[in-house]
């Protein structure tokens, strides 16, 4: 065997930079003064447990490849390598506190600088082009939070500090199209384009037309913002964050009636579907934190992406991930059924 040990899988597949990864090896000399390195990118990892069959990683920071190659050195010999795809950074300094969205129109992407509650920042909203500039909105929203296009194509985003769902017009134009829903966050349209609102004080409101809304349905109180994403089934589902280790994604019919979906995660925010069915949310799951797949038929879940911190994500019509961080945003390449791309 070479001296640098042999790596065998590396799981998950795809992280960004930040998350941790489990790496399955044969002789890794574990030891203190070994002089043995794991090196992702060329780039030295943060080792944070390690024995000689297995090591958890972080993945360095500055990556100048998406995909990259993860080896051993012990200053003599390099290991054989495995690949990791890791996403790159589109965005930062932002303040996202949900799902960023795509514009339907030319997979632009909506994001966020919210700001804390109540907090008047200069510019909240931004457009993010195709070819990378980030444009600031002229629309001025007071802690944008929630953002979902229309079937129409048009935008919306809620306040959740005056409990407002606003739509805007030309990235400028900003007209109030609902008040009164609490701490209004997470955004959904429906099949017939009836927005669904969640205030995360408990209350799920549909709004059917300009000014009109009732109540959908009533769920626990979050210590975060609601997300809201409608499945394949065009059932609704929820993820309501609260200070447990094991919260649940709830699901909800046409009819208004809930059930319980899955129920094992830590915080679980940000959540979307690919075209396959499979359901992937942002949360912290058996201890590891990313974006977390459930398989559409099975319902078994698995880390998909390793990432710290992360609160949402959405796909493209080009065949991406994007993942989003309280501050930055990632892209991670995938075809458009929802597998990633080797």
């Amino acid at each position: 065997m070479n001296n640098a040990g042999r790596i065998i899988s590396v799981t998950p597949e795809y992280a960004i930079a930040g998350g941790e990864i489990s790496i399955r090896c044969e002789g890794y000399n574990a030891g203190f003064e070994s002089g043995f390195r794991c090196l992702i990118g060329g780039r030295e990892a943060h080792v944070t447990a390690a024995s000689h069959e297995h090591l958890l990683a972080v993945v360095p920071s500055e990556l100048e490849e998406t995909k990259v190659e993860i080896y051993f050195d012990n200053g003599v010999e390099k290991s054989n390598s495995i690949s990791l795809t890791v996403g790159k950074l589109i965005a930062e300094d932002m303040h996202i506190v949900a799902n960023p969205a795509v514009d339907p129109k030319d997979d632009s992407i909506i994001l966020t600088r919210s700001g804390s509650r109540g907090q008047k920042l200069p510019v909240t909203l931004y457009r993010l082009e195709a070819d990378g500039y980030l444009a600031e909105m002229q629309a001025d929203v007071l802690n944008p939070t929630g953002l979902a296009f229309s079937r129409s194509g048009n935008l919306f985003v809620t306040n959740r500090s005056d409990g407002e769902v606003c739509r805007i017009k030309h990235d400028d134009e900003v007209v109030t199209y609902m008040t009164g829903l609490g701490i209004a966050t997470g955004l959904a349209f429906d099949k017939d384009d009836n927005l669904l609102v969640g205030d995360r004080s408990g209350t799920i409101h549909k709004v059917t037309e300009f000014g009109k809304a009732s109540s959908f349905a009533v769920l626990e109180a979050s210590v975060s913002a609601y997300h809201l994403a409608f499945g394949i089934d065009n059932k609704l589902y929820v993820t309501a964050p609260g200070l447990a280790s094991f919260d649940g994604i709830y699901v909800i019919d046409e009819e208004g009636y809930e059930d319980e979906y899955f129920r094992g995660f830590g915080r679980p925010q940000g959540l979307a579907f690919d075209k396959a069915g499979n359901l992937y949310v942002a949360a912290s799951f058996q201890g590891k934190q990313g974006i977390v797949r459930i398989a559409n038929e099975t319902k078994e879940a698995e880390l998909f992406v390793a990432g710290k911190g992360l609160v949402g994500l959405c796909f493209t019509r080009k065949g991406e991930m994007i993942v989003a961080s309280n501050e930055n945003v990632y892209s991670i390449p995938m075809d458009v059924y929802g597998t990633l791309l080797k």
